[in-house]
């Protein structure tokens, strides 16, 4: 991911054996490195949404795991680490992507001969989770680079991109999703620019997705959550991506509130519908994604509350009366019928059980 010129990725280790995260609380106004040191620092970054994305909220979990395995006792570090990964997976439960990293943590951990061992291995397993999660959406934008060549070839020109909320490189631990199909478009001089959903209640579009785009050198423009549905009935965008939280093996999607109603609009409009993603955000073992996905369901506050930045410094400001109740679904499903494909780092397949099964035929066990 670019800052200012520079490449960073979301989430590092330091050499003291910290973890390193990019403070997305602070952004788009401040750039700032926060420090995790213990898993319970690790938690508190998912909770807060510090850290927030389907793949960086997996890397986080991983990161967090070490973090554990060097606070383990010298006995009984099994139940201790088992203990660790509850607690990283209570707080975001929409995201598979948490519950997968953890596990994989786990099963490294269980080779563990001594504790000295079970922190070697939890580190490598870390790091493992956290490189391949940037390979992975490195292959993503590779993938969905095809899909954009051949809307501009022929459209002729500039194509227009819809996305919603951020499944861009803050989003995973570097290149992002959906993002990253835009960002191989943009570098290879494709031109492209990018319809930007504020993405309420937190804004992560305008904050996050907007300030992602302007440093990379991508035109685009912020628009309103409900503004989709008059720019695709206007021929004003020819393809919509977006990330996703979790996706079921039958291809149903749950990505942030609001997603379900730009791919109604989509279909509605003759207008191709992707959700990028890479394969660890996959769920095998639901089917029925609107009935099985577990909805999270964030502060009220968030709802009646905006922040941003008033006469240069922040602000919350309450936007409905002090009584009025707010409910807070942070997700919802998008059904496979829907969805035009998935983009992943195997490749691009429908969003149905077969296809899915063809790129990725260990599932089927």
């Amino acid at each position: 991911m670019n800052v200012q010129g520079r490449h960073y990725r979301t989430i590092w280790l330091n050499p003291d054996d910290t973890v390193s995260v990019i403070d997305q609380e602070l952004l788009p106004f401040e750039f700032r490195i926060a420090v995790l040191r213990s898993r319970d620092d690790c938690a508190e970054a998912l909770r807060r949404m510090t850290v927030r994305g389907a793949g960086l909220i997996g890397a986080t979990a991983a990161y967090g795991m070490f973090l554990a395995a060097r606070e383990a006792p010298e006995r009984g570090w099994t139940e201790h680490m088992r203990a660790a990964a509850r607690a990283l997976e209570a707080t975001r439960p929409t995201a598979k992507n948490l519950e997968w990293a953890t596990s994989r943590v786990l099963a490294a951990a269980a080779r563990a001969a001594s504790r000295s061992e079970l922190v070697e291995l939890a580190r490598a397993e870390a790091q493992s989770i956290a490189d391949a999660d940037a390979e992975c959406c490195r292959a993503i934008g590779l993938h969905g680079l095809a899909i954009i060549k051949e809307i501009y070839a022929r459209k002729g020109g500039r194509v227009n991109i819809l996305t919603h909320c951020n499944a861009g490189a803050l989003a995973f631990v570097d290149y992002g999703s959906a993002t990253a199909p835009i960002y191989a478009a943009h570098d290879e001089g494709i031109s492209v620019h990018v319809w930007v959903d504020e993405t309420k209640p937190r804004n992560q579009g305008a904050s996050l997705t907007a300030w992602e785009l302007g440093n990379h050198g991508v035109p685009h423009t912020l628009v309103c959550d409900n503004a989709g549905g008059h720019l695709m009935q206007h021929g004003m965008v020819d393809l919509v991506i977006t990330g996703a939280d979790r996706v079921t093996a039958s291809g149903d999607a749950a990505n942030k509130i609001g997603t379900y109603l730009k791919a109604l609009a989509a279909r509605d409009n003759g207008v191709p519908f992707y959700v990028a993603l890479p394969s660890s955000t996959f769920d095998w073992s639901l089917d029925d994604g609107v009935v099985g996905i577990p909805i999270e369901e964030r502060d009220p506050d968030e709802v009646r509350y905006v922040g941003g930045l008033c006469e240069g410094r922040r602000a919350s400001v309450l936007i409905c009366p002090e009584s009025t109740r707010a409910a807070n679904y942070g997700f919802d499903v998008t059904p496979a019928r829907l969805i035009d494909g998935l983009v992943t780092e195997r490749g691009v397949c429908k969003a149905e059980r077969s296809d899915i099964l063809r790129l990725f035929p260990e599932a089927r066990s």
